[in-house]
């Protein structure tokens, strides 16, 4: 950064704070994603156990998810409008 002082003709003073280079937007990415990694190790140095307790919750959950859309696929779109039906009406009839 420069400390590069521009005077407008009302006399304010503004000081320039980044120059534009074709290069900045990278510099600024960068920087940004070293900022998230560093962060990304302190939170987990801070607790391993609920990152580790985050990570299974997630693959259990992704496995259900992955479970019923091969469910899905396989049972038909007839089958499932079918097996929906069944499943509101003993929710209504339940209520």
């Amino acid at each position: 950064m420069s400390d590069e002082v521009i005077v407008n003709k009302d006399g304010l003073k503004v000081r320039k704070l980044a120059e534009l280079n074709t290069s900045t937007a990278k510099d600024f990415e960068e920087a940004m994603l070293k900022r998230v990694e560093y962060f990304k190790e302190q939170n987990e140095k801070k607790s391993g156990f609920n990152s580790t307790l985050q990570n299974t919750f997630f693959k259990a959950f992704s496995s259900v998810l992955d479970l019923k859309i091969g469910l899905d696929k396989a049972l038909g779109e007839d089958n499932l409008k079918q097996i929906h039906k069944a499943i509101d009406n003993i929710l209504l009839f339940g209520l």
